[in-house]
């Protein structure tokens, strides 16, 4: 059966693994029974539920945190070309370094020190997306309370804060709750804890991560593209950290459930990145159709087909050839050719090259010195 196996941390991707793995441990001893197709059916079913779900969730709320952002006049820290041209860089120099300490060093030291830092990360991502929902739990008999928390320095004339964080006495319950999931996960690994937090990273990313133009999106994923494409057919480094590597970056649903309930152990696995690496370039189209006031979410809907139908190629080709496949070498494809194909048809093709979610003030002010420069160097 096949596996998809991702680790995006920042830098593992996309591994995929083809279904002779199943066959495999029914012979070398391992004891896992090969997958009925009705396992098969549900697992990968499940997981391709799980990856459009954030997407969805995380794109609408990307537009209201746009909107919150700029209504307060925060301003709204976006990715560069300059960060999407590195990203890969840093990203291959991160996974190759994880290989190294993954060789040398004990994998049970090092992933309870990654489990732990996730462990962290996994309360907070929680509860930023179920806060509304478990504060709307809470009993009437739990009182209301708000509270300020503020760390300042400098004098009365000259205020810096550090830190200016409002919250109330539900937000203290729902990080509790969260709390209870993330030791879960930390004591059991238990597949439905790691969903949960895995679920809760990919909304987060999908969300808070804003490219600013099309062409900062489509620099990332084809940098991704070609990194996917490297350390997947080039090298062994991506599948063996990804085998390595304990963490809640990857969904997973077991093909045995049907047999095992609960305490079925045969996984068919998703990376978060091929869902918050194509989910932040779909959320930009989203936030593309709203500026174009038309009443309409065109860009955003054709493009997450393309996605779906992206996801479900990758598992066909799994399975025809049963070899490791870089799941970015078909998403990326199908997430770039959507909207710019769509926008041609729809004449919308220069308004998409030009559109900006948060005009850049430091590139003004970079061209503007320039500009200056050049009118010096005339004179």
């Amino acid at each position: 059966m096949a596996d998809v196996e991702d680790a995006t941390a920042p830098g593992l991707e996309n591994v995929t693994q083809g279904s002779f793995n199943d066959s495999q441990a029914a012979v070398n001893g391992t004891g896992k029974v090969p997958s009925t197709p009705e396992g098969m059916a549900l697992a990968y079913g499940s997981l391709v539920m799980m990856a459009l779900v954030p997407i969805v969730c995380g794109a609408f709320r990307s537009v209201k945190h746009q909107q919150q952002q700029k209504a307060a006049g925060e301003k709204v820290d976006t990715m560069t070309s300059r960060d999407a041209a590195m990203f890969p860089i840093i990203a291959s120099g991160a996974l190759f370094s994880l290989y190294i300490i993954f060789t040398v060093f004990s994998k049970d030291y090092i992933n309870l020190l990654l489990s732990s830092y996730f462990f962290i990360l996994g309360v907070l991502a929680l509860s930023h997306v179920f806060g509304p929902i478990i504060s709307g739990l809470v009993p009437a008999s739990v009182p209301f309370e708000t509270y300020h928390l503020h760390l300042m320095r400098g004098d009365k004339e000259k205020k810096d804060y550090i830190i200016n964080y409002g919250f109330t006495s539900y937000d203290l319950v729902c990080l509790v709750v969260c709390s209870i999931l993330g030791v879960w996960y930390l004591l059991k690994k238990h597949w439905i804890a790691n969903n949960l937090l895995g679920l809760a990273f990919a909304v987060n990313g999908v969300e808070l991560l804003h490219l600013n133009n099309i062409q900062t999106g489509a620099l990332l994923l084809v940098g991704l593209f070609i990194y996917d494409i490297f350390w997947v057919f080039g090298t062994n480094v991506m599948v063996t950290v990804a085998k390595s590597f304990e963490a809640p970056i990857k969904l997973v649903f077991p093909q045995d459930l049907l047999e095992k309930g609960l305490e079925a152990d045969n996984f068919a696995m998703l990376g978060l990145g091929d869902i918050v690496i194509p989910g932040i370039f779909i959320a930009l189209l989203l936030r593309f159709d709203h500026s174009l006031k038309r009443g309409s979410n065109t860009y955003f809907n054709v493009t997450f087909a393309a996605y779906f139908a992206g996801l479900l190629l990758t598992i066909f080709v799994m399975h025809v050839f049963k070899h490791a496949q870089p799941a970015l070498l078909y998403l990326v494809p199908a997430c770039l050719s959507a909207p710019v194909l769509l926008s041609l048809v729809k004449g919308d093709f220069k308004a998409l090259l030009q559109y900006e979610d948060h005009p850049s003030d430091e590139e003004g002010e970079e061209k503007e010195a320039e500009d200056k420069k050049t009118g010096k160097k005339d004179k």
